[in-house]
């Protein structure tokens, strides 16, 4: 047999015809796939053309093959609505979504600030900065990873706010911020980055939503300026008008 059809992949084929009946079938669909067999029949293809389509659905998080059961589908949460505005806050984004939310810290750092930041923060090239990685869950399925700079001077102990509180806006208040406003977000669209999908648990192939956004205090000061990464299949981002 052709390994090909239509210039396509017959894996590939079968692969979008299985995705398209788990998602044809809904939330209430059944939970286990049919056998190998019954599937090559239907798509008219060999065993090993349905086990190549199912290893590549299980490697996207759709299917989870287990040894003499069977294989199963992933039922995915739905989507996260998070509105994006002038007080965008993680906590209350995901608690407007019946969620729980949390941030983890997973890594950080002092650096000079590039041009791209230091432009940002209104801040001269090679400014002294705290780098913060952090992970974001809701319900503890990641959604994002975030990486924020803040001006090394005035927010000397950011880091060590943050890991006892798992909130950015807590962590600012600590350092006498008890408010501040987004003035711009830039959205962009990648594959996921091979740490990030590590920290996300996503495929390695999975797409992300990057949203870079400035944050400043109640005297029109920058913050905090930051790029994060959400999972497209788990968040839906919503634009105040």
């Amino acid at each position: 047999m052709d390994d090909t059809a239509d210039g396509i992949a017959r894996w590939r084929k079968v692969a979008d015809e299985i995705r398209a009946m788990i998602g044809a079938a809904g939330a209430g669909g059944p939970d286990k796939l049919p056998v190998e067999t019954e599937l090559a029949a239907r798509f008219g293809v060999n065993r090993h053309t349905v086990r190549r389509a199912i290893a590549a659905l299980a490697a996207e998080g759709l299917l989870r093959p287990e040894r003499g059961r069977g294989t199963f589908v992933e039922r995915r949460p739905e989507r996260i609505v998070y509105p994006v505005g002038a007080r965008t806050r993680f906590t209350e984004n995901v608690s407007q979504n019946a969620r729980q939310a949390a941030g983890r810290l997973i890594g950080s750092s002092r650096e000079g600030a590039d041009r791209h930041v230091a432009g940002r923060l209104q801040l001269a090239p090679g400014a002294a900065l705290v780098r913060l990685e952090s992970l974001n869950v809701a319900d503890g399925v990641p959604l994002s990873v975030a990486t924020s700079w803040f001006p090394a001077e005035r927010f000397p102990r950011i880091v060590a706010a943050y890991a006892e509180t798992g909130s950015i806006t807590k962590a600012l208040a600590a350092h006498g911020v008890e408010d501040y406003r987004r003035r711009s977000t830039r959205i962009t669209a990648e594959r996921v980055s091979h740490d990030d999908a590590e920290h996300l648990g996503c495929a390695a192939d999975a797409i992300v939503i990057v949203s870079e956004s400035a944050n400043y205090d109640a005297d029109g000061v920058p913050i905090q300026f930051s790029r994060s990464r959400f999972l497209a299949d788990r968040v839906e981002l919503v634009f105040d008008s």
